[in-house]
C-alpha cells in the first residue's frame, strides 16, 4: 500500500531510507533533495512531449502518450528501486507536485513487493520548506577576517573541536574572491545550494550556536536567501587580525600550484578594480612565478572591499582578535574561549572586548 507523507515526516524517513526523485533529468540536474536517487520516469523529451499533449488534448491523452514511454521501462524501474535497500524493501518516491508520476511510481513498486511512500505536495512542498526554513531564528557567530586569513579552515577547525558550523562556501564550490572558483567543482544552482543548506540546518541544534563565514550575499554565483542573509548582517563578528606577510604566505601555498591560465584569466577579471597598473604588474608577476607579489597587489584591493563591507556593520558586535600566526587550531580554541566568556550569539548579549 502507498503511504503519503507530509515534508516532516517524509524527511525524517529520508535519513534512514532511500529517496528516488522520479522527475526528468533536466529537473533533476538543477536541484534536488541532496541524497535523492534520480530514477526518471520520462527522460527530458519524453517529458516535454507529455506536457504538450496535456495543454493541446487533455490529461487523458496526456496519459497514453505517457504510457507508451512508461511501459518498456516498468521492470527495469522495479529492479533499480530493489537494489537501493535490498533488505527491508522500503524506499521514498516524490515527483515536482505529489501527483500522477510518484504515484504511479510508488504503485508500481508496491505491487512488485516494495513498501513505497510518497512526498505529500512533491518537490515543490519541499521547496516551500527549504525557504521557510530560512527565516527561523539563528543563534549565529560570524567569522570575519581579510582574504587569506584562513578562515574557512579555521571554521573547520571549530567543528573538530565541537562547534557547529554552516560552510558556505563548501556548499556553493567557490571561496568567495575572482580566484574562488579555482580547483573546484562546478557551482550549483542556488537554487541547489539552498537546498544543501536547509539538509545541514536540518542536523543542526538550532538552540546552540552556529558559526559562519563573513560572505558577501553571494558566493561566486550562488546567493545566500535573503532571510538568511539578514541574520548574518546582524549577528556578531569574530574579525581574524592575521598579519598580511602570513595571508601573503597561505595564498601562495594555496594557489602557486594551480594552472597559471585560470590565475591570469582571474586576475583579468578584476582589472578595472585593481586599476591598470596593478593589474599590469601582477600579470607580469605571474610570469615570472611571483605568486608572492601577485597575492601582495592583489590583497590590497581585496582588504579594501572586506573593511568597507565590515564598515557597514554595527561596530559594536565586531570583535578584533589579533593572531600572529596562522594557526587555524589555536585560533580556534582562543575564538571558542572568546564567545564562552562573552556569551556572543545569545540573543540579547552584547560583545565586549576580551581579546
Amino acid at each position: 500500500m502507498v503511504h503519503q507523507l507530509p515534508v516532516n515526516e517524509f524527511l525524517d524517513k529520508a535519513r534512514q531510507l532511500p529517496v528516488i526523485d522520479v522527475r526528468s533529468p533536466g529537473e533533476y540536474d538543477h536541484a534536488h533533495i541532496p541524497g535523492a536517487v534520480s530514477i526518471p520516469l520520462f527522460d527530458n523529451d519524453e517529458r516535454a512531449l507529455v506536457g504538450t499533449k496535456y495543454k493541446n488534448a487533455g490529461k487523458d491523452a496526456a496519459v497514453l502518450v505517457g504510457l507508451s514511454f512508461v511501459g518498456p521501462k516498468l521492470a527495469d524501474f522495479v529492479k533499480q528501486s530493489k537494489k537501493l535497500n535490498p533488505q527491508n524493501k522500503e524506499v521514498l518516491v516524490h515527483c515536482w507536485r505529489g501527483g500522477m508520476r510518484s504515484g504511479s511510481f510508488a504503485w508500481l513498486l508496491d505491487t512488485a513487493g516494495l513498501t513505497a511512500s510518497t512526498l505529500v505536495g512533491g518537490y515543490k512542498a519541499y521547496r516551500n520548506a527549504v525557504l521557510d526554513s530560512f527565516a527561523q531564528p539563528l543563534k549565529l557567530i560570524i567569522l570575519g577576517g581579510k582574504t587569506g586569513s584562513g578562515k574557512t579552515d579555521i571554521l573547520k577547525e571549530l567543528a573538530r573541536q565541537g562547534e557547529q558550523i554552516i560552510d558556505l562556501e563548501g556548499f556553493a564550490n567557490h571561496k568567495g574572491s575572482s580566484y574562488g572558483a579555482i580547483g573546484q567543482q562546478p557551482q550549483p544552482a542556488t537554487e541547489q545550494f539552498e537546498n544543501l543548506l536547509f539538509q545541514t540546518l536540518l542536523t543542526l541544534d538550532t538552540s546552540r550556536r552556529i558559526w559562519l563565514e563573513d560572505e558577501s550575499r553571494n558566493v561566486g554565483s550562488c546567493f545566500i536567501p535573503m532571510a538568511l542573509w539578514l541574520q548574518m548582517r546582524a549577528a556578531p563578528v569574530a574579525f581574524i587580525d592575521l598579519p598580511k606577510a602570513k595571508r601573503v604566505n597561505r595564498l601562495v601555498a594555496e594557489y602557486a600550484n594551480i594552472d597559471h591560465g585560470l590565475l591570469i584569466e582571474a586576475t583579468e577579471r578584476i582589472r578595472k578594480r585593481l586599476g591598470g597598473k596593478v593589474t599590469k604588474d601582477a600579470l607580469h608577476a605571474l610570469a615570472l612565478h611571483d605568486y608572492a607579489t601577485v597575492a601582495d597587489l592583489t590583497l590590497d584591493y581585496y582588504d579594501k572591499a572586506y573593511l568597507h563591507g565590515l564598515s557597514q556593520r554595527d561596530s559594536a558586535t565586531i570583535q578584533t582578535i589579533e593572531t600572529g600566526e596562522d594557526n587555524p587550531e589555536e585560533t580556534a580554541k582562543r575564538l571558542i574561549e572568546w564567545v564562552e566568556s562573552t556569551g556572543a550569539g545569545r540573543s540579547g548579549v552584547p560583545v565586549y572586548p576580551c581579546l
